[in-house]
C-alpha cells in the first residue's frame, strides 16, 4: 500500500488565504506590529494555529536585513559583577526580540579581533562591549561597522559609541570617606593595574586622602583586579610594621583576596583591619564575608546600555553619549572603628 503524500508545510501565503488577509498583514502580525486591529490579529493567529505554521526565522531575517542578534564582548566572565550587568542587558533586549551572543576575551587579549570578526560574520545588528578593555584597532573598526555601546567601561572613547557606567570618582569618595568617618587614618588602596576604571579609583583615593589632610598617609599597593592579585598585594601590605588599619580595594574580587591574606596573617576583619570593596557583587553579600562595598548599579547599567544600543541601532549616526550613574555605599560587617 502506498502512503499518501505528505502534506506541504504551511506558508505565509496559505496563512493569509485562510485568514482572508494579505501576506503583508500576516508579516506585520508575525513582527508584533501594533498597527494591526485586534480582530485581524486574532484571525491571523487562528489561521496559524489551524495550519500549524512555523515562521522561517532565517528567511525573515534575510528579508528584513536584520538578524535580531547582539554581540556581547566582555573582559572577564569570572568576575560576578558581569552577571548583574548581563541580567539588565538581556531583560531589555528580550523585550525587543533580540538575542545575545556572548564572548569572553580574557584568555588572550589578541583574541578580540577574532571574536569581533566572528560577530560581524554572523551579521549582528549591534555590539556591546562590557567591562574594562583597551581601545584596539579591531574594536575601532568594528564600532565603525556596527552600532556599538560600552557598558561599565571607560577606556573606549569613539565618536559614535555610547558609554554607560557608574561614576568611579563618586564611588571611591563614598568608600574612603566612610573609613575616615569611622576614625581611620592609615587607609591603604589595593590598586587595579592598567585601565581607566582602575585609574579613576586610584586618583579619587589620592584626592580624598589629600582633601582630608592625609596626604602623608597615602599608601598604594599594586594589584590586578583578581583574587590572586588582591591576596598577594595584601600580604605585602599587611605584613608591614606600620600596616594600615583599613583597606579600600579596587573591586570585590581583589578585596576577597585581601581578606584571605588577613586571615592567614592572623588579622581579624574588621577588628584588626577594615576592608571595603567595589561592585557590590553577590559575593560581597555572602553572610560569611558580609563585605562593605560600593554598589555601582550593575543591573541598571546593563539596562541603560541595552536601551542605548537600541537607540543607536535606530540612529547610528548620532554623536556618542556618556552616562554616569551615581553609585551608593552598602555598609556591612567588614568595616568598623579602628
Amino acid at each position: 500500500m502506498t502512503e499518501p503524500p505528505a502534506a506541504r508545510p504551511a506558508t505565509i501565503r496559505t496563512v493569509a488565504m485562510r485568514a482572508g488577509v494579505s501576506k503583508s498583514l500576516v508579516s506585520l502580525v508575525l513582527r508584533g506590529s501594533p498597527h494591526v486591529s485586534p480582530a485581524r490579529r486574532d484571525a491571523v493567529q487562528q489561521a496559524i494555529d489551524e495550519l500549524g505554521y512555523r515562521p522561517n526565522a532565517i528567511a525573515r531575517q534575510l528579508t528584513a536585513q536584520r538578524t535580531q542578534t547582539v554581540g556581547l564582548l566582555l573582559n572577564d566572565l569570572r568576575n560576578p559583577w558581569f552577571v548583574d550587568c548581563l541580567e539588565g542587558i538581556t531583560a531589555v533586549l528580550d523585550e525587543h526580540g533580540y538575542r545575545c551572543l556572548l564572548a569572553d576575551a580574557r584568555v588572550d587579549r589578541r583574541a578580540d579581533e577574532a571574536l569581533l570578526r566572528g560577530f560581524l560574520e554572523m551579521r549582528v545588528d549591534g555590539l556591546l562591549l562590557a567591562g574594562s578593555m583597551p581601545s584596539t584597532a579591531s574594536i575601532t573598526a568594528a564600532a565603525a561597522a556596527v552600532p556599538t555601546v560600552v557598558a561599565a567601561g571607560r577606556d573606549i572613547v569613539l565618536p559614535r559609541v555610547d558609554v554607560i557606567a557608574n561614576d568611579d570618582r563618586i564611588g571611591t569618595t563614598l568608600a574612603v570617606e566612610h573609613l575616615i568617618e569611622l576614625g581611620h587614618r592609615r587607609i591603604a588602596h589595593l590598586a587595579g593595574g592598567h585601565g581607566a576604571v582602575a585609574r579613576f579609583r586610584h586618583d579619587a583615593y589620592v584626592d580624598v586622602m589629600t582633601a582630608h589632610g592625609l596626604a602623608d598617609r597615602i599608601t598604594i599597593e599594586a594589584g590586578d583586579m583578581t583574587e590572586e592579585g588582591g591576596y598577594r598585594a595584601a600580604v605585602r601590605l599587611l605584613g608591614r610594621p606600620d600596616r594600615p588599619t583599613a583597606v579600600f580595594a579596587v573591586n570585590d574580587i581583589s578585596c576577597i583576596g585581601a581578606m584571605s591574606a588577613a586571615a592567614e596573617l592572623g588579622l581579624r576583619v574588621p577588628q584588626d583591619v577594615s576592608m571595603v570593596g567595589y561592585d557590590n557583587t553577590s559575593l560581597a553579600q555572602v553572610r560569611h564575608l558580609w563585605l562593605t562595598s560600593v554598589d555601582n548599579a550593575n543591573i541598571e547599567v546593563g539596562r541603560r546600555a541595552a536601551r542605548a544600543l537600541l537607540r543607536r541601532m535606530a540612529d547610528p549616526t548620532r554623536p556618542g553619549d556618556v552616562q554616569l550613574l551615581r553609585p551608593a555605599l552598602q555598609v556591612r560587617g567588614s568595616t568598623a572603628a579602628p
